[in-house]
């Protein structure tokens, strides 16, 4: 159930809903995925966007926390019902949502942001790193042809000969929703830091790997940590490839009013500006952000 409240400077389709939640599953160490009975959010949000989540009842937290899209949930006829979303627990509202159960109410703000472009390309690949595996669930359902996503529906003219994700984590207990991945076209690869999955190393091993046999027609999104999208920025630069970054960006409005989530954004002159991540973003051009060293 959705009311008629949007938010200035939003994109239009974003709305104030209250929804239920529908499951909640645990993905991996410490992770979980929560799916919320929520029509009208899963009608309008496509792959990239995020929405902001509170408790519908209590002022503790007060603000709201911005996850992004898992996928959008559908019944056994492919009526969208929801969306669901995944998580780490670090905090206080994520400790609480670990505990949510099948009924309880949440406010809801959405779906806010940009999102990732539309998948035109010869070869498409997703470059993940913690939990920032969350948003490419969409990414690759819609890229293949799986799903159809926003109201209107989003539109693929070049839908991508190859599809991958490409998935880095610190060891094989925090690999969260492979399963979930298992989908016809999508090749996934994983490295971590320890060597108890896949390949031993960072993920932007695998990604450097990946363009040393070709570069043309490959695009690339990434979203992670800072560090792991800036070294993927640095790689995609090197060969010439573009590349797209979802921020993480902590953010306490999330519709442009609190000026808290801005980052660096270079202008066409060659100058720089401050950009807000929640209007702006969160997805960037690579070439675009002044991502710090630390």
């Amino acid at each position: 159930m959705g009311t008629d409240n949007s938010f200035p400077g939003q994109c239009a389709s974003a709305r104030q809903h209250t929804a239920t939640v529908a499951g909640v599953r645990q993905l991996a160490r410490d992770t979980w995925a929560v799916k919320l009975d929520c029509v009208q959010l899963g009608r309008d949000i496509v792959p990239g966007q995020f929405f902001m989540i509170r408790p519908q009842q209590g002022s503790d937290p007060l603000l709201g926390r911005p996850f992004a899209l898992f996928d959008v949930c559908r019944d056994e006829l492919g009526n969208v019902t929801g969306v669901e979303f995944g998580f780490v627990r670090v905090g206080k509202l994520t400790s609480l949502m670990a505990g949510w159960r099948e009924g309880d109410r949440v406010s809801v703000w959405g779906p806010l942001g940009n999102g990732f472009p539309v998948p035109e390309c010869e070869h498409l690949i997703c470059v993940a790193g913690g939990i920032g595996q969350t948003p490419f669930l969409a990414v690759a359902r819609e890229a293949l042809g799986h799903a159809i996503y926003g109201s209107p529906a989003r539109v693929i003219l070049q839908r991508p000969q190859t599809t991958s994700l490409l998935y880095g984590v610190r060891s094989s207990s925090y690999l969260a929703g492979l399963e979930d991945f298992r989908m016809p076209g999508l090749t996934v690869d994983v490295a971590t830091d320890d060597g108890s999955a896949g390949q031993r190393g960072y993920v932007t091993a695998l990604l450097e790997e990946r363009l040393r046999s070709g570069t043309a027609g490959v695009h690339v999104y990434c979203c992670g940590p800072e560090p792991m999208m800036r070294a993927t920025a640095t790689v995609c630069e090197r060969y010439g490839v573009p590349c797209w970054l979802s921020l993480e960006t902590p953010m306490a409005c999330g519709f442009g009013a609190c000026f808290s989530c801005v980052t660096k954004v270079r202008q066409p002159d060659g100058g720089w500006d401050y950009r807000r991540t929640c209007i702006e973003g969160p997805v960037f051009r690579a070439e675009q952000l002044e991502l710090s060293e630390h």
